[in-house]
């Protein structure tokens, strides 16, 4: 804008030239002239207060300044704090190119600024240039969503267990953040102070986390949380990596089963940083086949579960078994010894008389008439004297069937011995036969 000034003007120009005074001294002079409001039947005034502003960084801001009766005077914008001037009336004087200015019907001025930086954080002054000259200030807050200083913050750590680790975390932001620390797992944060005392807490303020003596249970993700009010809040991932030797633990380290059935060996191992695992049958590694499955199974981030399942036992199978677990700090195995037990056999019931199952090449030849009533008359007899629990009473077994002798034991648990039964009733055929034969004579 050009600016041409005559007559009674020229001397508050040339003062301004001559007096080392601030830009906001000239622009008073300058649009305090005489007859820049002849004729005004009243004095300017301003309606209502300017509202102060908070913006977001990157939004756009805009002050309004009401003035009644504003006649041949103008309205002029000052950023208070520099004392720049952005805008006199139509026409932006500031160089940034983000600022504005509009106005409705001469009363409602208005100062646009768009995309607001931190730099225009502060007051801005609607001046009315009357003598005196009157003003009003709105201030501009200027926020800024928190974010993380990479630069500044620690990275994934690695700590021997029992050692300290100190973790940082550095944010900026306006208001300025404040900065909290919790497990990703939501497990609580072990602080352990010099005197020894410990506490656990759901999470941790402020922006250093010292963890002194750390287990392998403290091993894991630690978020570092950012945040001022102003969304969205930020956070950084730290992994802690507690390295020790591996650990074997064995459930079972004698285990028995019958010949002909799966089998499952067990070992728990732990380790940091992960190791490699494998069985060993005598000298020789096992692997998966069609007699072994070997499986492992992740159960945290230093637990693995080793199994190995063999199918079908045969005696070949019986034997020392070893689990081995290694890795960079050491190794370790443990021994599981696999033997051969009895195969599951069926007991009575007590109480209880349970024929036995018969095959019809028992008795690959039949019996005459006469035959089987002298076996029904000797199975009868054998029944009478099967006592069971509650009673005597008598338990008949089928026709031309062999029949089992029968007895209890000292606890009370029923016996067959089918040697004996066999013995007993090829006796009595022979005494049936020799009847038989007197008979006919």
């Amino acid at each position: 804008m050009k600016l041409e000034v005559v007559g009674d003007a020229a001397e508050p120009l040339m003062t301004c030239s001559l007096m080392t005074r601030t830009l906001i001294i000239c622009f008073l002079l300058l649009f305090a002239l005489p007859g820049n409001h002849v004729g005004v039947a009243f004095q300017p005034e301003f309606a209502e207060p300017i509202l102060n502003l908070t913006v977001p960084l990157g939004r756009d801001a805009t002050f309004t300044c009401v003035v009644r009766h504003l006649g041949g005077y103008r309205v002029g914008w000052v950023k208070a704090d520099t004392k720049a001037i952005q805008a006199i009336h139509d026409h932006v004087i500031t160089h940034n190119p983000r600022v504005a200015v509009s106005h409705n019907d001469y009363s409602t001025w208005n100062l646009h600024i768009r995309g607001v930086q931190e730099e225009d954080r502060g007051s801005y002054m609607c001046q009315i240039n009357t003598d005196p000259m009157q003003s009003q200030m709105g201030h501009l807050d200027v926020v800024v969503p928190p974010d993380i200083v990479n630069e500044d913050t620690s990275g994934d750590v690695m700590v021997p267990e029992g050692g300290t680790v100190k973790l940082t975390c550095r944010a900026r932001g306006y208001p300025t953040p404040h900065v909290q620390w919790r497990r990703e797992d939501n497990s609580e944060i072990v602080i352990r102070e010099p005197s020894g005392v410990k506490t656990k807490v759901s999470n941790f303020q402020g922006e250093f986390l010292k963890l002194s003596k750390v287990t392998r249970s403290e091993m894991g993700a630690y978020l570092c949380i950012a945040s001022n009010g102003i969304p969205p809040s930020v956070s950084k991932r730290i992994m802690v990596n507690v390295h020790f030797h591996p650990v074997i633990q064995v459930p079972n380290q004698l285990v028995g089963a019958p010949l002909g059935t799966d089998v499952t060996l067990e070992c728990q191992v732990e380790a940091s940083p992960r190791s490699i695992n494998y069985w060993v049958r005598d000298t020789e590694m096992v692997i998966s086949s069609d007699k072994y499955d070997v499986q492992t199974t992740s159960k945290s981030m230093f637990e693995v579960k080793m199994v190995l399942n063999i199918r079908s036992l045969a005696k070949a199978d019986v034997g020392s078994y070893r689990c081995i677990a290694k890795n960079s700090l050491g190794e370790v195995e443990s021994s599981i010894r696999l033997y051969e037990i009895p195969g599951p056999t069926r007991k009575p019931t007590p109480g209880r008389y349970v024929p036995p199952h018969y095959d019809e090449e028992d008795y690959p030849d039949q019996l005459g008439s006469a035959e089987q009533e002298a076996e029904e008359e000797m199975t009868n007899n054998v029944a009478d004297r099967v006592p069971t629990k509650g009673g005597p009473h008598p338990t008949l077994l089928p026709p031309g069937r062999k029949n089992n002798h029968v007895v209890f034991s000292e606890r009370g648990e029923m016996e067959i011995s089918e040697s004996s039964a066999r013995m007993e009733v090829a006796s009595l055929l022979g005494t049936v036969a020799a009847l038989l034969l007197l008979l006919k004579v």
